[in-house]
């Protein structure tokens, strides 16, 4: 049975699921619809491109670009995180964008991997995470498609242009999810990942 985690609630996944070896975090969203108002007959409104992201820490740290498993670089080099494509629009009920992480793959020096999503050209777009409803994360164990735990963002991001939904990390021997749930302004992808260098 899934567990239902609020902001800053942690669980160990490989106490839930003995012989857990790979996970898939499923991230979702749907867009708010914008009302027309009158001056914005023919305006052609552009659709929120979210993009999820994996950010690979060494001792709490990014050390190194290509820890950086987004759109535009799909797999680790070690060959245990793959961002499984991009989705342009949020559309459809679901995962929007899946990582999916080898636990056994994941090098030993790794011990964190934080799941971000961002708006794509925020800033060029006047788009923010205020114009997005039912953003969620949930961590599924690959072997049967069974959720493990699923975190509602429910906090007020307006203005914000990136969330921090969660990380994955490892603790004592042990695999464990910490739903985060914190919004910042940065600009893409670049200007996130420099909080963790």
């Amino acid at each position: 049975m899934s567990v239902s985690l609020k902001k800053g609630q942690k669980v160990s996944l490989t106490k839930e699921r003995e012989g857990l070896t790979k996970v898939i975090a499923g991230l979702g969203w749907d867009e708010v619809n914008q009302k027309k108002g009158f001056f914005s007959f023919g305006a052609k409104k552009q659709d929120i491109d979210c993009d999820a992201s994996a950010i690979m820490l060494k001792n709490g740290k990014l050390r190194d670009s290509k820890d950086v498993i987004y759109f535009n670089h799909l797999r680790h080099k070690s060959g245990a995180v793959t961002h499984m494509g991009d989705n342009l629009t949020g559309a459809g009920d679901g995962d929007d964008e899946q990582i999916v992480i080898n636990l056994k793959e994941v090098p030993e020096e790794y011990d964190k991997i934080v799941l971000v999503v961002n708006i794509y050209k925020a800033k060029e777009r006047e788009q923010h995470f205020g114009m997005i409803k039912n953003a969620f994360i949930r961590i599924v164990d690959a072997s049967n498609n069974t959720e493990i735990c699923k975190y509602d963002l429910s906090d007020d991001y307006n203005n914000m242009t990136s969330v921090i939904f969660g990380e994955v990390y490892k603790h004592d021997g042990e695999w464990k999810f910490n739903a985060i749930g914190q919004g910042t302004a940065d600009n893409g992808l670049t200007a996130l990942s420099k909080r963790f260098m």
